[in-house]
């Protein structure tokens, strides 16, 4: 009977796409699947190799989908953006052929599949074709799975470089998320023959702004996708909201803590109280 040992690659070195697709802690049965511990290895590499310019590809990405929600992209633009998405297919492609269970690296990273097939439905050519208003809320729909798995890859793009380093990470975030949002909303609520409405860009990141800090506005989405993106934006706010406050309040508190007369033990203070309490240790000893 063949034991079964389990191979795992370094944390340290594993990258954070690979670590949720499973490749660096896999079952390998001794002398039946060795090559499966190599591909592993192998797709951890070329993973990590490729991420730092993945990354900035990202960036770029949403940063063009901003630009096409907005202001509509130029032929020049247009190619760029097409080249990237190619970059994007080949990348997932080569991983995937890498991939020693491909099935579960599709399952892990299923919105990155998705988020590569929406370009290639050309759904906006055929509603401007057919001028149907089932292709037009088609059209509406993939622009909202757009919007979302593009911030998902800049999101995936910031944790990569900044690997989730606290606060700024947590700040950069918020931003990008606050600058798709408000593309998104303005693609969606646009056309809303409203005077309040949303009809520019800086209006739509005013808009988005005033949610990302609870706030809100006067005007709320008429669309149901431009509702929906305003749940899911709201969502995240709240989230990001209780993380930032008590950043904020950690920092005061750490303030007061260091000034000897504050009303909050800090650390020095609590180190002298250990040295007196030891000093009297020793001296009840002695005694």
């Amino acid at each position: 009977m063949l034991d079964a040992r389990v191979v795992q690659v370094r944390l340290s070195t594993c990258p954070i796409r690979l670590r949720s697709a499973g490749g660096c802690r896999v079952a390998v049965k001794s002398g039946v699947e060795p090559m499966r511990r190599v591909r592993w290895r192998l797709l951890a590499n070329v993973i990590r190799s490729t991420e730092p310019f993945m990354a900035g590809l990202g960036l770029g990405w949403l940063l063009l989908l901003v630009i096409e929600f907005t202001d509509g992209l130029s032929p020049a633009l247009s190619l760029v953006s097409r080249g990237i998405w190619i970059l994007f297919v080949a990348s997932f492609a080569a991983e995937l052929a890498i991939a020693p269970d491909r099935r579960l690296y599709l399952r892990k990273n299923w919105l990155v599949m998705l988020s590569l097939a929406l370009p290639a439905l050309r759904v906006a050519r055929v509603a401007r074709l057919a001028r149907l208003a089932r292709f037009a809320r088609a059209f509406r729909g993939v622009r909202l799975l757009r919007t979302l798995t593009s911030l998902n890859r800049a999101i995936g793009a910031l944790r990569t470089s900044m690997r989730r380093r606290g606060f700024g990470y947590v700040v950069a975030m918020t931003a990008v998320v606050t600058v798709g949002g408000a593309a998104g909303m303005l693609a969606f609520e646009r056309d809303v023959p409203s005077p309040d409405g949303i009809h520019d860009f800086s209006t739509a990141l005013w808009w988005t702004a005033m949610l990302m800090t609870t706030m809100g506005s006067a005007y709320w989405p008429q669309t149901a996708e431009g509702r929906l993106l305003c749940v899911l934006l709201a969502l995240y706010a709240f989230a990001v909201f209780g993380y930032v406050t008590a950043t904020l309040a950690t920092f005061f508190v750490s303030r007061d803590a260091q000034a000897p007369d504050g009303p909050v033990a800090g650390q020095d203070t609590l180190d002298a109280v250990r040295q007196e309490v030891a000093a009297l240790r020793t001296e009840l000893e002695r005694r």
